[in-house]
Formats: C-alpha cells, sequence, structure tokens
C-alpha cells in the first residue's frame, strides 16, 4: 500500500446551490442532477463532520487541510458558522467558490475567520468564460472579486478547466493573472462523460499544450504570482527536458492523491476518493474517518501498481496521471490516462 506524508486535504462541498450552471460541473451530470439539494447536512452535522477529520488526522498524525466549496459554499445557509467552528479548531482552511456574493463584508468576516485564501474559476477571457460558465458577467464579477480579496489581503487563487473549447485561452489567462497580481495561478485537465473522448486533447496534442504554456511560464517568472503546476503531467514533461529529477522513495511525493492523502464529501455527507468521477467510498454520518480510509472501497485506489500505464513506470510515485479522466473516457478508473503520451 502507499504510505502517505504529513497533510491530508478535505475538499468538502457543502452545498450543491449555486449561480451558474458550467458546462463540466459533476453536480448536473452526476446522481444530484435529479434533486441537487436534497439531503444536505445541517450545521450541527457539519460540526459533527469537522471534529471527525480532526479525530482522523491526530491519529494518523496527519496535518489537516479543508477545502469548502460547493456548489457557491456562500449560499449555504450555516456557512459563517461553520467557519467559526473551523476556526476555533484551528484547522487552516482555504475557499472554491463564486464571486457573486464577493464583497467587502463578507471578505472582511472571511479575513477575521483565518480563510487563507479563495479561488475562483477563469476558463477563459470574457467570451469564452462566460459561454462555458453558463453565466453572462462571469468574467467581469471575477475580476473584481480579486480586486475585493487583494484590498483585504486574502490570497487570490485562480483555476482554469482545460478543454479543446479552452486550450488556446490558457497562455491568454497566465499572463491575465500576472497583470492582476494574482497569488496563484493554475488548470487542471476537463473529465468528460463516459466515451466523450473527442472533447479531449490527444496526448501529443497535450505535450505540446504543455510545451508552450511551459515556455510561457518561463518569461512570467519574475513575476509574484506562483504556477503551481497541479496537472501531474508536468511531472512527465518536465522528467523529460530534465527540469525535474527522480529521487529514489518508496513514498508516494507528489502527483495523484486519490485514496492517499485526499477525501472529497458531497453535500448529504456521501464520501468521494475523488470529486472529479463516481468514487463512493463512505458516509461521513455513518462512519469515521478512519473506518472510510481503511476500508476496501478506498483502499483499493491506494494500489497504484494496478494503474495500467503507471505501474511500470519510473515516475509512479510522482505523477500518476489522472485517472479520475480514464474513468471519463473508458469508465474505469485503472485504465491509462489517455492523455498520456508515454
Amino acid at each position: 500500500m502507499a504510505k502517505f506524508g504529513r497533510s491530508f486535504g478535505l475538499q468538502w462541498h457543502i452545498t450543491n446551490r449555486c449561480d451558474q450552471r458550467c458546462s463540466h460541473c459533476y453536480i448536473w451530470r452526476g446522481k444530484e442532477a435529479k434533486n441537487p439539494y436534497s439531503g444536505e447536512l445541517n450545521l450541527e452535522q457539519g460540526h459533527s463532520v469537522v471534529a471527525k477529520f480532526l479525530t482522523f488526522c491526530t491519529i494518523f498524525e496527519v496535518d489537516p487541510l479543508i477545502a469548502i466549496t460547493g456548489g457557491d459554499p456562500l449560499l449555504c445557509p450555516w456557512f459563517f458558522e461553520l467557519l467559526d467552528y473551523i476556526h476555533q479548531m484551528q484547522i487552516p482552511f482555504i475557499i472554491l467558490g463564486n464571486p457573486f456574493h464577493l464583497n467587502r463584508k463578507i471578505c472582511e468576516k472571511l479575513k477575521i475567520l483565518g480563510c487563507r485564501g479563495y479561488q475562483m474559476s477563469l476558463d477563459g477571457l470574457r467570451e469564452i468564460h462566460d459561454s462555458i460558465r453558463n453565466k453572462e458577467g462571469s468574467f467581469n464579477a471575477t475580476l473584481s472579486a480579486i480586486k475585493v480579496l487583494q484590498n483585504l489581503g486574502i490570497k487570490t487563487m485562480i483555476m482554469s478547466t482545460v478543454s479543446c473549447r479552452n486550450v488556446l485561452e490558457i497562455p491568454k489567462l497566465a499572463k491575465l493573472a500576472v497583470e492582476l497580481g494574482v497569488d496563484v495561478y493554475d488548470f487542471g485537465r476537463y473529465c468528460p462523460p463516459q466515451n466523450a473522448i473527442d472533447e479531449c486533447l490527444s496526448p501529443h496534442e497535450y505535450r505540446d499544450f504543455l510545451g508552450h504554456v511551459w515556455e510561457v511560464l518561463k518569461k512570467l517568472a519574475d513575476h509574484s504570482t506562483k504556477f503551481p503546476l497541479k496537472d501531474h503531467l508536468w511531472r512527465l514533461y518536465l522528467y523529460e527536458i530534465g527540469v525535474f529529477q527522480i529521487q529514489k522513495s518508496d513514498v508516494v511525493l507528489q502527483g495523484c492523491n486519490c485514496g492517499i492523502r485526499h477525501l472529497a464529501i458531497l453535500a448529504d455527507g456521501t464520501v468521494y476518493a475523488c470529486r472529479r468521477f463516481e468514487s463512493p467510498v463512505g458516509n461521513v454520518l455513518k462512519q469515521s474517518f478512519q473506518e472510510i480510509f481503511l476500508g476496501g472501497a478506498l483502499s483499493r485506489y491506494r494500489e497504484i501498481k494496478n494503474l495500467k500505464g503507471c505501474n511500470n513506470c519510473d515516475l509512479l510515485n510522482y505523477c500518476r496521471g489522472c485517472h479520475a479522466v480514464s474513468y471519463g473516457v473508458y469508465g474505469d478508473f485503472f485504465e491509462k490516462d489517455p492523455q498520456c503520451w508515454r
């Protein structure tokens, strides 16, 4: 079984309520689509989740980090009460949300409660972004919200979802992030519905895309904006061009955290190995995090030697691609990442 390091992340979707209907959203094509607001937790149950997570992290001697998201978490009726409790428990947290309800008063509350950062999405410049988000004015609202957060000293993070629709926009967004003084900019890949491989770049197209973005990022390196290179295939690309070096280790150091040091909770308490694909492994209302983490449903995702295309790769402990994309394309998590060119 793979070993895991110091930190453990919890991506918590506290509500499905949302002002947008993004074309790539999991909520509106998953099991929640028929009745997206049914069964959402209440504040008392939310407190229980936090306490259980803290107990789990103490037992396993890992540092907790909670990413509060939705939907738009600001639309959850007990959002600030939950943040207050998380703050009391001294657990670091970030917010992944929309820009529409962010004003100075809201951001002042976030600052007081210790919010480490606020992440919003930009999937292109104005026309492309608003089209993907199915929300006119979304682009402008995001830029306005960035300024409000910056004025109060809250870390700003921008994330993009890359598909054939917006691949040419990513270099432009990296430059825009620098111009706006955003603290962090990154992108992840689109996880398509099953058999929708035509919506994804081919392996060699994706490698060429990374190469182009890399050249852009090198020119932006002297600015304060950070580019974490979240996509796991960056390791492969940087290894091939001699920038990344392998260290011998039996510990999973980088790459996909599915089943290793990350869990996701849906608004009804269902726990997923990863929110990017259908991967239920338990329910936090009925089980402890220890039971879920050590249970068979989750343990199988830690068997990284079973990942096709990765099991014999020398980058196994650093990359492993994104098998949520494999699930989307093939219906099988353990199939080879369809955009890996190796």
